[in-house]
């Protein structure tokens, strides 16, 4: 028989949103309007879960049913896969299958081992650098703000709602957004754009002095990072009030994590106002997603308009699911976003067969690749290294710094960088989680970056607040 529809058993995801909302199988079942004892066989994957049902989850809980129902893996099983990789557990040869259900079936066990298991390489991390003093095993902040981030699936649809209202009300106009932005700091907020010697800053390359109310930017900053410091300092003045309601509703753990969190989300909000939802998927799309093309109507970086890339969510308008990797030269990670699905390495940095890595020989110039996971999903990906962005270097000027952008291969026919590969039988190059996990003949020879290092909270705050876009 033709056209037979596939049984849906989401009973993993539908108890994890069931946590997530903070509701009892009782509270759920009212909702969707059934009993408690029929939800409790779809959360047990003894029923399929029917159209109706999703139709009234959709509906009572404003789902996005494609993300709800894809077929990628669920939340966590990708970390267990790593996790399970790991030497410790050689001997038990657990199979992937038996993975799958833990996750389907026992979310919460399978968030448990997770946690589990980063305390345990925490502790082991500090026992080998002797730090005694060091009691507890809690999760970083930038681990935490990560993992936010990441549960968003690097999406705020009420920052982007925000970046829009304010582009428009700047003016809409890409070109003039600075001066805009200027004017609107002195006239409503009373802030001072000081452009300030190198000398003077030190290593800021901006400071807000909120006695003055003036905002003093390094004169080595480029245009890009300049306009993002100018409207990121705007974004502040105007939406404090509704940042400071996100962070406190996400509820992080201490003060420095709230911090940590909030710069994340001014950053986000910054962007979405210098490349405004609509306009910047429009163009995307437009271009076959060629970032030259892209960042120059806009007036931004590279990066930035590659990070923003990855945040092309919304229902109805969604972009290619992208995801993205920032490394130094040692292979230290910086940043780690993602729209779509990717096996990101929680503990450790990228394989040393994604090309990413050799992006530093050839500076400046786009390398593509199409690589493997141990799940056997095939991904298109591209890398570069990253412009200086300070004034004064000529255009052979590359900082220490490479981004590797990337998406499933069943996206890669929409963007110009994948014309003239067959798509259909690529050469793709398998990868590994990370190298201490990699165990295939031959890939130890290749020149693997250092571990990566640990950033100190003020370390983090510092790096985030240099304006990374």
């Amino acid at each position: 028989m033709a056209n037979v529809e596939r049984k849906l058993f989401l009973g993993g995801r539908l108890k994890r949103l069931r946590y997530d909302l903070n509701l009892s199988q009782t509270q759920m079942a009212e909702d969707l309007g059934v009993s408690p004892s029929y939800l409790n066989h779809l959360e047990r994957n003894q029923r399929p879960v029917t159209a109706q049902v999703l139709l009234k989850l959709a509906a009572t809980y404003d789902l996005d049913l494609r993300t709800f129902t894809d077929d990628s893996e669920p939340s966590g099983e990708a970390d267990l896969v790593e996790i399970f990789a790991d030497p410790l557990f050689k001997d038990l040869r657990l199979p992937r299958r038996e993975i799958s259900e833990l996750v389907a079936s026992s979310p919460m066990t399978a968030e448990a081992i997770t946690r589990l298991y980063r305390a345990y390489t925490e502790r082991k991390k500090r026992d080998i650098l002797a730090i005694a003093e060091e009691d507890s095993v809690d999760q970083s902040p930038s681990d935490w703000v990560r993992d936010q981030i990441q549960g968003h699936h690097n999406f705020f649809p009420e920052l982007d709602d925000l970046g829009e209202r304010l582009f428009e009300t700047l003016g809409s106009d890409p070109h003039t957004l600075e001066e805009s932005a200027t004017r609107r700091l002195s006239a409503l907020h009373g802030t001072e754009i000081r452009l300030m010697p190198a000398q003077v800053m030190m290593m800021y390359q901006r400071r807000f002095d909120p006695h003055r109310r003036r905002l003093m930017i390094s004169e080595t900053l480029g245009g890009s990072s300049r306009r993002f410091a100018v409207v990121y300092q705007l974004a502040l003045s105007e939406y404090g009030a509704d940042l400071k309601a996100m962070v406190e509703k996400a509820r992080a753990p201490d003060l420095a994590t709230s911090r940590l969190y909030k710069i994340a989300l001014i950053n986000y909000l910054t962007a979405a106002t210098l490349m405004p939802y609509g306009r910047f998927l429009e163009a995307a799309q437009s271009n076959a997603y060629d970032i030259e093309l892209l960042r120059a109507p806009f007036e931004t970086s590279f990066e930035q308009a590659a990070q923003r890339l990855t945040t092309l969510s919304r229902p109805g308008h969604r972009g290619v699911p992208f995801f993205l990797m920032r490394i130094d030269s040692a292979g230290n990670v910086s940043k780690r976003f993602a729209a779509g699905h990717f096996p990101f390495s929680r503990y450790g940095g990228a394989c040393p067969r994604w090309n990413l890595h050799q992006a530093f020989q050839t500076p400046g110039r786009i390398i593509t690749q199409v690589i493997q996971t141990p799940d056997g999903v095939r991904y298109f990906t591209l890398s570069r290294t990253l412009d200086k962005g300070l004034r004064g270097y000529g255009d052979g000027a590359w900082s220490e710094q490479a981004v590797g952008l990337g998406c499933e291969l069943k996206h890669a026919d929409k963007l110009i960088y994948a014309r003239g590969i067959d798509l259909n039988n690529p050469n793709a190059v398998e990868t590994g989680p990370m190298c201490r996990l990699c165990e295939r003949p031959n890939c130890r020879e290749r020149a693997a970056p250092p571990a990566v290092k640990t950033l100190a909270v003020d370390e983090w705050i510092k790096a985030v607040t240099a304006f990374p876009f």
